[in-house]
């Protein structure tokens, strides 16, 4: 899918993670002058690395926890998609302080930056843990039950700020409620690692990976690029119904974790047969976990014309493969 959007300002927050690098490089690819904000408490200098050159990018290292670096990193700018966030369940579970720190106090912070410089419209990540412990499915935006864990209150307040500035202020918001997202440039190191790319890592070194309970928890796996193009369209559209609202960012389809490792394993083998024998270990449910996630994107296919162009199968692929090249 084509999307016309050139010739912009456009500060991505958490520039330098997984999801934040890649949509700098689909803005510079189309032309924009990119800023990037990134503190790289989890960024990765090496996912920036082949910007650093390009005329059309900045960095500016700094923390949204910090107003001034906000309101610095927003100055002439005229969207803003903010991906900064200290992301994982478990993480805020042990930390629930610096998650609150960084995901609420933060993203106020950036709300208000955007205000005072005139910003055109606020396009924020939101997450799929925010329907906590509603059973009801797929997942609808305007459903929702309690969360279950410090993260989900987090990233549920950050809508509910958006909605307050958008109504008070008048600025523009569209919040993306991300669903499982995997793909190029997601790392599989460290403690909190999603699923995917530390499966592969594991695999990879013919290791036994680990799922959390039977593997019959399910996920709505979303490619990177299906998340790209949600973003480039929260951008451009002209459509007043889609603005000051939340969407589901997912394929819209449901896998569960015993599918996706024989995804892994069949994909990985052809790179090394003996991948295909490797056993694989279950262990207990992780604490705040939500058991099954399937996103309706219904309203996100209306209001925005979102398509997105990989199933889970296809996205593999193509992930796999960067991640044979690059590990």
């Amino acid at each position: 899918m084509e999307i016309n959007f050139t010739k912009k300002r456009v500060l991505i927050t958490g520039g330098a993670g997984f999801i934040g690098s890649n949509l700098c490089e689909a803005l510079l690819n189309k032309d924009n002058k990119v800023v990037c904000l990134d503190n790289f408490v989890t960024g990765k200098r090496d996912n920036i690395a082949e910007f650093l050159e390009d005329p059309n990018f900045t960095l500016i290292e700094g923390d949204i926890r910090n107003l001034e670096a906000c309101l610095k990193a927003t100055k002439d700018i005229d969207y803003v998609l903010h991906q900064a966030a200290l992301g994982s369940v478990p993480r805020s579970i042990k930390d629930p302080i610096t998650s609150n720190d960084v995901n609420v106090s933060g993203f106020l912070n950036m709300l208000v930056a955007s205000r005072d410089n005139g910003v055109k419209r606020f396009v924020f990540a939101a997450s799929s843990s925010t329907y906590g412990d509603s059973e009801s499915m797929p997942k609808v935006e305007d459903v929702v039950g309690k969360p279950l864990s410090p993260y989900a209150i987090t990233k549920y307040v950050n809508e509910l700020y958006a909605d307050v500035f958008s109504k008070t202020y008048g600025l523009e918001t569209i919040g993306l409620r991300y669903f499982n997202v995997f793909g190029r440039k997601q790392d599989p190191n460290g403690a909190y690692a999603a699923v995917i790319p530390k499966f592969v890592s594991q695999l990879m070194k013919v290791e036994s990976p680990v799922i959390n309970g039977d593997g019959n928890y399910s996920r709505d796996f979303t490619y990177i690029d299906n998340v790209i193009q949600a973003n480039l369209l929260s951008l451009v559209t002209t459509n007043e119904k889609a603005i000051n609202t939340i969407y589901n960012v997912a394929y819209g389809d449901r896998n569960t974790l015993n599918d996706l490792m024989n995804y892994l394993k069949e994909y990985l083998s052809e790179f090394d047969s003996k991948i295909s024998s490797v056993e694989v270990i279950y262990g207990p449910n992780r604490a705040g976990d939500i058991p099954h996630s399937h996103a309706s994107i219904v309203k996100a296919k209306e209001n925005l014309n979102y398509n997105p162009q990989f199933t889970l199968q296809q996205g593999l692929k193509e992930a796999v493969k960067w991640y044979w090249k690059n590990l």
